[in-house]
């Protein structure tokens, strides 16, 4: 079995955490940016050299040209080292400090060379240019090596083209320039890059304060967690910005408020619409666990602001646990009836077995006549005015609760509701939620009284419901219908100040209303306008089934009712 510890090879790449990764990248774009700068500056500064030293060659050139006595003496000496031609041109040559300063005559023969040997010999570039009128500047090679050259015309005193004068500045001093300029562009480029590399250092690590230092593969990670959280999660989860504009809805938020995904970066108010649940995420309406209602549903909403001036609103389907509660207090109502009837019929017992021991068999049968009576005509009293089977069992169970409650249950004269509800359910729970508060508002009260009037016209149900209680302040007569808002003590399984939010909710959702108004006497009556409540009467119903000309008002609270209560 072979020791060899096994060869770990090198692998290079991209460090890992973002701050380093961004740190590495900005470096090597500053050091990019610097070095191609460089470039871009030192490409043309070569050419700019040698263009200022063939403009000086020139001018040097012209300025010979320009002494007087030259074209003469060309034109009266022989070419010799010592001539006047030479002499001159040496003085300019050591004062400017070029290369070389030439005169030839129009054939091309030097009158004067910085190598004396070379005067008598014809020029080794072509002078023609020069001899013909024109100034010439270039680079070339000649018997001195490469140089940056200016060649003009020599003209006589009459004007006419005696020679030319060709001046050379030697190639090595405009390199040696070139090459002198070098490090201090280095050195700037590196101060630039310097001051770049602390600027990037600078922003790496503000990046890695607001990253907490994670590697990009970390935070596509939360990402994609965070993503099938929200929309995996059974709470509905809405995000804002500062100005109250939509950026976030879960799958399940889109679904309790009815929006869908193009509700993303609209205001608020816009796509939820004005009321209490755009209140209750908008911030305008404080606390935890805060009630709203959408649509059908009721929705426990918490909001929580986020630094950056936006919030995040948390969203929970209370619809069936509000069910839940509202059938629990049914339960409890019934438990409370049947008890008290269970005592009640304990005592009928009592009666009906002293009955029949005292032999008073007519008695007897007479008693029990009228305790099943009662119940019988609790039933056909509720079934003869209201055809309706659902809201019909609805009132029959809360007349057996009233009366437990000691709550006289009356239905108006009035009431008349044939079966043909569009949507019982919906009256049932407006009717359930309407009677549950009445009862409650008059409950231990003396003389305490709920009436119950169903009545229709054409299409259009109207329901009001009237108690004996202490009535609704006028300031209060819209508060009662705003989700969350009661006066009575929360029960133990939730909460209160949803039942009349649903009421009304319900009313406006088929074009109605509620309202809640003084009863006559004393107390509150609410009532509720429904219309296309019911389907088209057939031929022959007609009209009278009931009138709306009083459904806002106390009108017939003082007319006879059935009492239903047992």
């Amino acid at each position: 079995m072979s020791t060899t510890p096994p060869v770990r090879r090198l692998r290079f790449g991209l460090p890992r955490r973002m701050f380093a990764q961004v740190l590495v990248m900005q470096l090597a774009v500053a050091a990019g940016v610097a070095v191609l700068a460089t470039g871009l500056f030192l490409a043309p500064l070569g050419d700019q050299l040698d263009d200022q030293a063939m403009r000086r060659a020139l001018a040097i050139a012209q300025t010979t040209a320009a002494q007087p006595g030259i074209a003469d003496d060309l034109r009266s000496t022989r070419p010799t080292a010592g001539g006047p031609v030479q002499s001159a041109a040496e003085r300019i040559r050591r004062a400017s400090g070029a290369e070389y300063v030439v005169i030839m005559n129009k054939e091309g023969v030097r009158w004067s060379h910085t190598d004396t040997a070379q005067i008598g010999e014809v020029v080794s570039t072509d002078p023609s240019e020069a001899l013909e009128g024109h100034e010439v500047m270039q680079i070339d090679d000649g018997t001195l090596g490469r140089s940056a050259r200016g060649k003009v015309p020599l003209r006589g005193r009459d004007g006419a083209i005696a020679g030319a004068v060709s001046v050379g500045i030697e190639y090595d001093t405009v390199r040696a320039r070139l090459l002198h300029a070098i490090p201090g562009l280095f050195a700037y480029a590196g101060g630039a890059l310097a001051v770049g590399a602390l600027a990037a250092y600078v922003i790496s690590r503000r990046v890695q304060r607001q990253t907490r230092d994670l590697a990009f593969s970390d935070i596509a990670a939360l990402l994609a967690e965070r993503e099938a959280m929200l929309h995996g999660i059974r709470e509905g989860v809405v995000a804002l910005d500062r100005d109250g504009r939509i950026r976030l809805l879960n799958d399940e938020a889109q679904r309790l408020l009815g929006l869908g995904p193009a509700s993303i970066g609209e205001p608020l108010e816009t796509a939820v619409g004005p009321g209490r649940t755009t209140d209750v995420l908008g911030g305008r309406v404080t606390g935890t666990d805060l009630l709203a209602v959408r649509g059908e549903r009721v929705l426990v909403a918490n909001r929580m602001p986020t630094h950056d001036g936006g919030a995040v609103a948390t969203l929970r389907d209370r619809t069936e646990l509000e069910q839940l509660g509202r059938e629990l207090d049914s339960t409890r109502g019934l438990i409370d009836a049947l008890r008290a009837q269970d005592h009640e019929h304990a005592n009928r017992m009592h009666t009906l077995l002293g009955l029949l021991e005292l032999e008073m068999y007519d008695d007897a049968v007479e008693f029990v006549g009228e305790v099943v009576g009662d119940h019988r005509a609790t039933a056909e009293q509720v079934t003869e005015k209201v055809h309706d089977p659902l809201l019909a069992a609805l009132l029959v169970g809360k007349a057996a609760v009233a009366a437990e409650r000691g709550v006289a249950l009356r239905l108006s004269d009035r009431t008349l509701l044939p079966d043909r509800l569009i949507d019982p359910r919906g009256l049932v729970t407006a009717v359930g939620n309407l009677v549950d508060n009445a009862l409650d508002a008059v409950a231990g009260t003396p003389h305490a009284r709920v009436e119950v009037a169903l009545r229709v016209d054409g299409t259009t149900a109207v329901v009001r419901v009237r108690d004996t209680g202490s009535g609704v302040p006028e300031d209060q007569r819209e508060l009662v219908f705003t989700e969350g808002w009661s006066t009575k003590k929360p029960p133990a399984h939730g909460r209160r100040g949803i039942g009349l939010a649903l009421v009304r909710r319900l009313a406006e959702r088929q074009g109605g209303t509620a309202t809640v108004a003084e009863a006559h006497g004393g107390g509150a009556v609410f009532t509720i306008v429904l219309p296309d409540a019911l389907t088209a009467p057939d031929s022959g119903e007609g009209q009278g089934e009931g009138d709306t000309a009083g459904a806002g008002s106390d009108r017939g609270a003082g007319t006879p009712a059935t009492e239903v209560s047992r």
